[in-house]
């Protein structure tokens, strides 16, 4: 069950001038009340907003649709729409709310004549350095093959600051990250799949569009995890991996890397998670393109590692 709260629908779109320029942005949210203000406050004083900006509020009970609610009487470019509540779920329940994101954006975009080149989504969790989207935009205009870009990512746990460097050379974080209007058509749009922007990346590449992320780009994000949490994170990567057909010396490499994060034990849950859908048969992405890329990903990979090393 899905609700619209339609307050700015009725709202002109004159203001929304035609360019090539022209981004939405989609934000799924679930209990995001601490940080979701500053989240806020750093997109609207992007130096580009976005034309359009649709949060998915996934059935929060904290004071996160508050937040929401004040924003779209504020900018009559926020809508929104609330979902039934649901238990948090970072497997195929995601894909799922940031897909209708989308839906509701492209349609809402249709009907009112609303031009846009430029589709992405922008977990609640973050802040955005003001220049993040404008720095993505002059990414894209430099190269017409760019098809899907991100930033990089700090991380603040506790009284730590950790840049997260991805496994990939050039892979967009899936929490934040922009595509272009046709990549995203050539994909098919969000894929309802575990690991959704893994799967979206891959196609992009099959089908010849560049995918980047340039590190000096930031996006913030404070980490309010236990322990638990960061073992239930990591098999649930593990699962992740398992149904995407990831090669088992990938795993392994993987697994190794993860030990030596700050709780050395991840590597341990990564394993865990894989192991129990090898055992159990899980489920398995039913796309044999897809299926084909993540099981020789791995070697690509180590290529362009060893290729940069030589360098």
């Amino acid at each position: 069950m899905v609700s619209v709260n339609s307050s700015s629908l009725g709202t002109s779109t004159t203001d929304m001038t035609i360019s090539q320029r022209n981004y939405i942005i989609v934000t799924p949210v679930k209990n995001e009340g601490v940080n979701f203000s500053d989240l806020v406050q750093s997109m609207v004083t992007q130096t580009l907003k976005p034309i359009l900006w649709v949060i998915v509020d996934d059935g929060s009970t904290d004071n996160t649709p508050e937040i929401i609610r004040r924003a779209q009487e504020e900018y009559n470019w926020i809508l929104s729409i609330r979902m039934s509540s649901s238990k948090r779920d970072i497997g195929l329940h995601i894909a799922s709310v940031i897909r209708k994101g989308f839906d509701f954006a492209i349609e809402y975009c249709k009907k009112n004549g609303v031009d846009y080149s430029y589709l992405g989504n922008v977990d609640g969790d973050l802040t955005l350095e003001h220049t993040f989207f404008e720095n993505l935009l002059k990414e894209f205009e430099k190269n017409p093959k760019l098809g899907i870009a991100g930033g990089g990512t700090k991380c603040i746990i506790g009284d730590r600051v950790v840049y997260v460097n991805e496994m990939s050379v050039n892979e967009p974080s899936g929490g934040h990250m922009l595509i272009k209007r046709d990549c995203y058509k050539d994909c098919g749009g969000i894929p309802l799949s575990y690991s959704w922007d893994s799967v979206l990346k891959a196609k992009a590449r099959l089908r010849g569009w560049r995918t980047q992320r340039f590190e000096e780009n930031i996006a913030t994000e404070i980490y309010v995890c236990n322990t638990e949490g960061y073992w239930e994170r990591y098999v649930h990567s593990g699962k992740a991996s398992h149904y995407l057909n990831l090669h088992p010396l990938h795993v392994m490499i993987k697994s190794v890397k993860y030990s030596f994060k700050r709780y050395w034990y991840t590597g341990i849950a990564y394993l865990v998670g894989y192991l129990s859908s090898v055992i159990n048969r899980g489920e398995k992405i039913d796309d044999e393109e897809v299926k084909k890329y993540f099981w020789t990903k791995w070697m690509t990979i180590y290529k362009q590692h060893l290729f940069m090393r030589k360098r």
